[in-house]
């Protein structure tokens, strides 16, 4: 599941939390944001993203037993990953 192009980071990876965790999905997110990477979420970027990343596949982790639904979830934040690496392609450009 991308991003959309009118997401943040941040909303990108709140949504594909979202599919696993449910409502708690943000605040699961903040809590690892601030406490793993010491900022506030919203300066979340795409070079804190593969820390996170591993944060977030030790926490999920400790919430369930099944390592499919854990490494189905890193995929897709992996995923997310390198749609943020790839070059923007300006407007009207082919």
């Amino acid at each position: 599941m991308p991003a959309l192009p009118n997401y943040s980071l941040y909303e990108g990876v709140v949504r594909i939390t979202r599919v696993y965790l449910g409502p708690a999905a943000g605040r699961f997110i903040d809590r690892q944001v601030e406490n793993h990477l010491h900022k506030a979420p919203a300066e979340l970027t795409p070079a804190d993203l593969m820390v996170l990343i591993d944060w977030l596949k030790i926490s999920v982790s400790h919430l369930t037993e099944d390592s499919e639904i854990v490494e189905e979830y890193v995929s897709e934040l992996h995923k997310l990953a390198d749609e943020q690496a790839k070059p923007k392609r300006g407007k009207g450009k082919s």
